[in-house]
C-alpha cells in the first residue's frame, strides 16, 4: 500500500493510466482514415488518455457498413494508430446498444411472457395455438373456476397437436394461456449493418452467437485493446427465455410450471414466487451472460467492462463476474448507478472503478463548460470513482459543412470547442485526482442494504431495472444524512455479505419491514454480535452514526482513504459559493489544478473547487489579499482583424452581429502595477450564483454549475506576452508575479466562448439529421439544440482587478 510521501511525490505527474478516456462515436460507419488519426492526435494533445469506439447511426452516407471488411479494417487502424500515441483504446462489442443485430433473428432474441387472461362458460373449448407474431412459442395454459380475476387457484389446461384442450366445467372460469413473445425491441441508435433484436441476456447461446458473429470479427480486427465494453443495460420487458422452467427447477427446488400462474394472480405464495422467479433472471443474466463475455474476453487476454445495472434485474454483485465495474449518474448524496458500480468495486477488492461520465452535460451539444465538466467530475468522485470515460467524443469531418457532427444527446467534448485550450489543464487536474483516489483504500464506516427482495415485486415503473425500484424503495434521507454527516458508504445486497465480515460493519441501515432471507438475517445478527448497529428506523440514523474525521460543512462533500501511513481527503464543493472549512490539527491541501501544496488550519473551497487533504505539520496562516485597484483603462477589442474599444463588462450576445459568433475575442490594454515583492493576482471576481430551474428546458439529469461566471467561458492571461495562467473555474484569479514589471504593463486576455452559438444558426447540421432520417430511418432526434442560444454569456464581463498578497 502506498504511503502518503509516495502518493505526494506522483501527485505532479500522474501515470498515464488515471487519465481520462473519451466514448468515440463513430457514426454511420462513415469514416476516413485520416480523420481517424487527426483525432486520436487531437485526444493525445489534450491529455486524454485513449478512445471507447461506440459504433452507432449514420449522419452521413454509409462508407463501410458495420461489420463489413472495411469497417473491421478501420478499426484496426485506429488501435494501430491509438497504441502508436500512447492512447488506450477500447472497443463496444457491437453498436448502439444493448448488444443485439441482425444475427440475432427471433432464434436469440430477448423474449416476454405474455398473457391471455379471459372467461368462458361450462362448455368445453378447443382452442388452436396461433402464432400471432413472429417467434411467438406457447408455454402453458390454466382454468380456474370463477369469474375473471377471482378463482382461488388454477389447473394446468393439456395440449394435444397443437389444441389447448379446455374441459367442460362449472359456469363462470377463467381461462389463461401464457405465450413466450419476442418483445419486439431493436438495438437503440444502430449503425447501417447492425440493425436487428436485442439478444435474449439469459441464454448462453445468445451470447455464444454474438461472440461469433460480432465479437470475434471485432476483436481480432481491434487488437490490442484496453477492454471490451457492454454499455448500460436497456432490455427493456426481458423476463422470459427458453428452457427457464428446468433452471427455476434447479436453482429454487420447486417446480414453477404448475404454478406459473402465480406470476399473474395473486395468492398465499405468490409473492415468494414472484421473489424467486426474479432472482432466477438475475442468476442467468449472471451466468448465461456475464460470465460467457468475462470467459470469452479472459481468453484472449483482455477485461470485460460492463455498466452493469438495468434491465435484466443485475443485482449489485452481478458485477463480480466482470473484471471493470462501470456506472454512470451524478447525484453524491444520492444512490446514482456509480454508487451501485462503485459499492461492488469495493466489496469485491477491485481498485479501479470507472464511470461514464457528462453524459447529459448542460444540454443541448456544445453549451457545456470547463466548469461544467469539472463540477459534474466532482460529483462522481464523490460517488466512489476513480476513472472517468468522457460522454463523448463525436467522430466529425473535419472538411464538412458547418460545425460539424454530434450526438443526438451529450456533450461534444472535442476540440470544435472554443474553450479547447483549457481543456489540457482541466484534464490534467482530473487525471491528479483519479490517481490519488486510486491510493490506500476507501473508508466507508455505513453500509445500506439493498431490499432486493422487496425490489424484485414492487412492481412500478420498470419493474424489471432491479437497480431503479431498489433505489425507490430506499428512502432518500438515507445516503444524504450520511454523507451530510461527512461520512461515506457502501451499498450491500444478499450475495455481498459472504464475502463482507460482520466486525468489519460499524452501522448498516436496514429499514424495517425489509424482508430479509434468513441467511441475510443471520449475518445482521453477527453485525450485532459484533458490536455493530443495525439501524431499522431511519429517522434515528444521524444519531447512530460515527463521527466524521472531518467537521461537516454544507455542500462539501468527503472521500475518505486510508494509505500506508496516513489519512487521506477528497473534499469538493458542490456549491456555487464559497465553503470554508476548518481543521483541529494542520492539514496539508494540494491543489489538483496547479499541484501546489500549503498546510493550513483553515482553507476555503471556491464553488466547484476541490482539493487533497492530509494531515501536516507546521500551518502558516495565508495572508489576506488586498486590492492594488480596479483595472478599467482604455480597453480593446478584438475579433480577428476587427479591432475596436469597448467598455467592460462586454457580453458578445448584446451585439447581434455576434449572437452566433462561436470562438475568441482579445481584449487588451495597460496596467500600471507597483514595485513590490508581494505576489501580484489578476482577480475577476467570483461569479453569480444562479437558481436550479434559471435554465427551464435543461432536464434534471444534465449537469450543469449553477454560476454566471465572470468569463464567457474561459480565458488565457498574458501579462508583456508571457502566459499566466487560464481563467475557467473559481476563484478565476491568475498569478501574474513572474511577469509583472513596475510601471507599465501591457496586459492581454483572450477570451474562448463555447460552440452553442455557432450551433444555432447550423442549418447543416440538420440538413444532415434530416437526410440521415430519409435514407436510414428515425434512428434519432437532436436534443435541445432549439435551446443552443437561450442564457447564453459569452466575453469579458467582469472588470479585471489587481491584488496583492504579502
Amino acid at each position: 500500500m502506498a504511503t502518503v510521501d509516495d502518493v505526494r511525490r506522483q501527485f505532479r505527474n500522474p501515470p498515464p493510466e488515471a487519465r481520462p478516456m473519451m466514448r468515440w462515436w463513430w457514426f454511420g460507419p462513415s469514416i476516413d482514415r485520416d480523420e481517424i488519426d487527426r483525432e486520436l492526435n487531437a485526444m493525445a494533445a489534450a491529455g486524454l488518455g485513449g478512445a471507447e469506439v461506440a459504433f452507432v447511426y449514420p449522419m452521413a452516407p454509409v462508407t463501410a457498413p458495420f461489420g463489413s471488411p472495411e469497417f473491421l479494417e478501420l478499426v484496426g487502424h485506429a488501435s494501430r494508430t491509438a497504441q502508436s500515441l500512447g492512447l488506450r483504446f477500447d472497443v463496444t462489442l457491437g453498436s448502439g446498444w444493448s448488444y443485439g443485430g441482425p444475427h440475432v433473428g427471433t432464434t436469440y432474441a430477448a423474449r416476454q411472457l405474455h398473457w391471455d387472461r379471459r372467461e368462458i362458460g361450462a362448455a368445453a373449448y378447443d382452442v388452436p395455438i396461433v402464432a400471432a407474431w413472429p417467434g411467438d412459442e406457447f408455454v402453458a395454459a390454466y382454468v380456474g373456476d370463477g369469474s375473471a380475476g377471482a378463482p382461488a387457484s388454477y389447473a394446468e389446461v393439456p395440449v394435444r397437436d397443437g389444441i389447448i384442450q379446455v374441459p367442460a366445467g362449472g359456469q363462470p372460469r377463467e381461462v389463461l394461456i401464457a405465450t413466450s413473445r419476442v418483445t419486439g425491441q431493436n438495438v437503440k441508435r444502430a449503425a447501417v449493418g447492425a440493425e436487428g433484436h436485442t439478444l435474449d441476456h439469459y441464454s448462453a447461446a445468445a451470447a455464444a452467437e454474438h461472440i461469433r458473429v460480432v465479437a470475434e470479427p471485432l476483436l481480432k480486427a481491434a487488437t490490442p485493446v484496453g477492454s471490451v465494453f457492454c454499455d448500460s443495460l436497456e432490455v427493456y420487458g426481458g423476463d422470459w427465455t427458453p428452457g427457464i422452467f428446468a433452471e427455476f427447477l434447479e436453482r429454487r427446488g420447486y417446480d414453477l410450471r404448475p404454478r406459473l400462474y402465480e406470476l399473474l394472480v395473486d395468492t398465499d405464495g405468490s409473492r415468494q414466487l414472484r421473489i424467486d422467479f426474479r432472482r432466477t433472471l438475475s442468476e442467468l443474466y449472471e451466468d448465461n451472460f456475464l460470465k460467457v463475455f468475462q470467459r470469452w474476453a479472459a481468453g484472449h487476454g483482455v477485461p470485460f467492462r460492463i455498466q452493469s445495472y438495468g434491465e435484466p434485474p443485475a443485482t449489485m454483485s452481478s458485477y463480480r463476474f466482470a473484471d471493470i465495474f462501470e456506472g454512470e449518474g451524478w447525484a453524491w448524496r444520492g444512490i446514482p448507478e456509480t454508487r451501485w458500480a462503485s459499492s461492488a468495486a469495493n466489496i469485491y477488492g477491485q481498485s479501479v472503478v470507472s464511470a461514464e461520465v457528462w453524459t447529459w452535460v448542460h444540454s443541448p451539444a456544445f453549451r457545456a463548460t470547463p466548469l461544467d465538466l469539472q463540477g459534474e467530475a466532482h460529483e462522481h468522485f464523490l460517488s466512489g470513482v476513480n476513472h472517468l470515460i468522457g460522454h463523448g467524443w463525436p467522430y466529425s469531418p473535419s472538411d464538412g459543412p458547418g460545425l460539424g457532427w454530434i450526438f443526438y444527446a451529450a456533450g461534444a467534448l472535442d476540440d470544435r470547442n472554443p474553450w479547447w485550450p483549457t481543456a489540457t489543464a482541466l484534464f490534467g487536474s482530473l487525471q491528479r485526482l483519479s490517481w490519488v483516489l486510486r491510493q490506500g483504500t476507501p473508508v466507508r464506516p455505513v453500509k445500506i442494504y439493498i431490499p432486493a427482495s422487496d425490489a424484485y415485486v414492487a412492481g412500478g415503473p420498470e419493474p424489471l431495472n432491479l437497480y431503479r425500484v431498489a433505489r425507490r424503495l430506499i428512502p432518500d434521507a438515507v445516503p444524504r444524512t450520511i454523507r451530510d454527516a461527512g461520512l461515506d458508504f457502501d451499498l450491500i445486497d444478499d450475495d455481498a455479505i459472504t464475502v463482507v465480515d460482520p466486525a468489519d460493519v460499524p452501522v448498516i441501515v436496514v429499514p424495517s419491514g425489509t424482508t430479509l432471507p434468513p441467511e441475510t438475517r443471520e449475518w445482521l445478527d453477527a453485525v450485532t454480535a459484533a458490536g455493530g448497529t443495525v439501524v431499522t428506523d431511519v429517522s434515528t440514523l444521524a444519531e447512530n452514526l460515527p463521527p466524521a474525521p472531518l467537521t461537516p460543512v454544507p455542500d462539501v462533500g468527503v472521500v475518505h482513504r486510508r494509505l500506508a501511513d496516513s489519512d487521506l481527503y477528497f473534499v469538493a464543493n458542490t456549491a456555487a459559493s464559497p465553503r470554508t472549512l476548518t481543521f483541529a490539527a494542520p492539514m496539508e491541501r494540494w491543489n489538483p489544478l496547479t499541484a501546489e501544496t500549503e498546510v493550513t488550519h483553515t482553507t476555503t473551497l471556491h464553488a466547484y473547487e476541490s482539493a487533497i487533504l492530509v494531515p501536516g505539520t507546521d500551518a502558516t496562516v495565508a495572508p489576506p489579499s488586498e486590492l492594488v485597484g480596479a483595472v478599467e483603462g482604455n480597453w480593446s477589442v478584438a475579433f480577428g482583424n476587427d479591432i475596436r474599444p469597448v467598455q467592460l463588462p462586454h457580453r458578445w450576445e448584446d451585439d447581434p452581429a455576434r449572437t452566433t459568433y462561436s470562438g475568441s475575442a482579445t481584449y487588451q490594454t495597460q496596467v500600471d502595477l507597483p514595485d513590490t515583492t508581494d505576489r501580484l493576482l489578476l482577480d475577476l471576481g467570483p461569479g453569480t450564483p444562479v437558481a436550479p430551474d434559471s435554465e427551464p428546458y435543461v432536464p434534471g439529469n444534465s449537469y450543469r454549475a449553477l454560476i454566471t461566471p465572470p468569463v464567457g467561458v474561459a480565458a488565457d492571461v498574458y501579462l508583456n506576452d508571457v502566459h499566466c495562467g487560464a481563467l475557467w473555474a473559481p476563484p478565476y484569479q491568475v498569478d501574474l508575479t513572474a511577469a509583472a514589471r513596475p510601471g507599465t504593463n501591457d496586459l492581454r486576455i483572450v477570451v474562448h466562448n463555447t460552440a452553442a452559438n455557432a450551433l444555432s444558426a447550423d442549418q447543416d447540421l440538420l440538413d444532415a439529421a434530416a437526410d440521415s432520417t430519409a435514407r436510414y430511418g428515425r434512428r434519432f432526434d437532436l436534443q435541445h439544440v432549439e435551446h443552443a442560444t437561450d442564457y447564453l454569456n459569452s466575453g469579458l464581463l467582469a472588470v479585471p482587478r489587481i491584488l496583492r498578497q504579502a
